[in-house]
């Protein structure tokens, strides 16, 4: 039995390439909590998670202070039970973004640790659903961006085989939104799939206008219309709307989830690895969204969610946008518009350590022991 003898802890602050705004606020940053795990035998796994630019340092905080010290000694392979083990030590502080984000890193450090120690990629590990996934991309579909811009941007994506082009809304009037996506479709044709990203930007009112207002762009679903927490918003709008209604990315719970599905306040679901705490929650979403006959979209984060989306059977599309590149000494493999499935043990992340040590912010810098 290899135990848990070392957990090492930094925190990488990356610039986004391009300006990122939407309808309610802009990514300023990427702060990326890194965690990586030793255990009895030299065996190492390493996980991640990450924020748009604040609540960095209290995940760190998090992590150092509270969640990696009481894992060390126990037994690495059992994931389930010391994923417990930390939501129950942090309870008072659960459920929520920064206790999510913490346990995330280390639940996927654990992952990464078991599959390499088994010699098995995670989609493997995970499920094995398939090999590869379709691609959509989103970096230039920002809300700052001119119509002329996004049908650049739609065009290109379309030309090297990708399925989708993710665009926000939510500018002052409908009537703008309309504009832009209606150039958009009218560029790409009717067989390229239009995403919409509201960003919980809407009242329920507003946001029942405008699904009536861009029904006959044959959207590929509107994303985050409300207030993650209003669910009851959300089923008034998903029986409104004949285009899908997709949530997950602002939610940080199973049984959030399953609301959503028992109540018909979705049709798709995009459950965040960081965001619902690891793998292990990720993968009890992605199967209950399957029960419901739901497809599943994973918000962001698309070199670890390429393994967890081919993992599963209703896994239908990964988002595409490059952050790691700076970090890593590998990038994701596409062909033709499609992702695929890293084939070495782990997570399919090549850390680059030399990058990643550079770029971490050496007050946040931990060692367990």
């Amino acid at each position: 039995m290899a135990r848990i003898e070392r957990i090492e802890i930094r925190m990488a602050d990356l610039k986004p390439k391009v300006k990122r705004t939407d309808a309610i606020q802009s990514f300023v940053s990427q702060e990326t909590p890194i965690v990586t795990i030793t255990d009895s035998d030299g065996a190492t796994g390493t996980g991640y998670s990450y924020t748009i630019g604040t609540g960095g340092s209290s995940v760190i905080r998090l992590l150092a202070d509270h969640l990696a010290p009481i894992l060390i000694g126990e037994d690495a392979d059992q994931i389930e039970h010391l994923w417990r083990k930390m939501e129950f030590h942090t309870h008072a502080t659960t459920i929520g973004a920064i206790t999510a984000l913490a346990i995330a890193a280390i639940d996927t450090a654990l992952w990464d640790l078991r599959a390499k120690r088994q010699g098995l990629p995670l989609w493997k590990l995970a499920g094995g659903a398939k090999d590869r996934c379709p691609l959509y991309t989103t970096e230039g579909g920002w809300l700052h961006i001119p119509a002329e811009a996004l049908v650049e941007d739609a065009l290109a994506a379309k030309e090297k085989g990708f399925r989708g082009s993710k665009i926000k809304i939510g500018r002052p009037h409908v009537s703008e939104d309309v504009a832009r996506l209606s150039a958009v479709r009218a560029a790409v044709g009717p067989g390229f799939e239009i995403m919409t990203d509201c960003n919980q930007g809407f009242t329920l009112d507003e946001a029942i206008r405008r699904a009536d207002r861009l029904r006959d762009l044959d959207l590929g679903w509107i994303e985050e219309p409300l207030p993650a927490d209003d669910i009851d918003g959300h089923v008034r709008l998903n029986q409104r709307s004949s285009t899908p209604i997709a949530v997950g990315e602002s939610l940080y719970s199973i049984r959030h989830f399953r609301e959503y599905m028992q109540k018909g306040a979705c049709s798709i679901v995009q459950v965040d690895v960081a965001r619902i705490g690891g793998i292990t929650p990720w993968l009890k979403v992605a199967h209950a969204a399957e029960a419901f006959d739901m497809p599943v979209c994973p918000h962001f984060l698309m070199e670890l969610h390429v393994s967890l989306t081919c993992a599963v059977p209703n896994g239908k599309y990964v988002e595409y946008i490059p952050q790691l590149d700076s970090l890593t000494s590998s990038r994701m493999t596409i062909e033709d518009g499609m992702a695929l499935a890293p084939s070495a043990p782990g997570i399919g992340i090549d850390w680059d350590w030399d990058a990643v040590k550079a770029a971490a912010l050496g007050e946040f810098d931990a060692e367990i022991r």
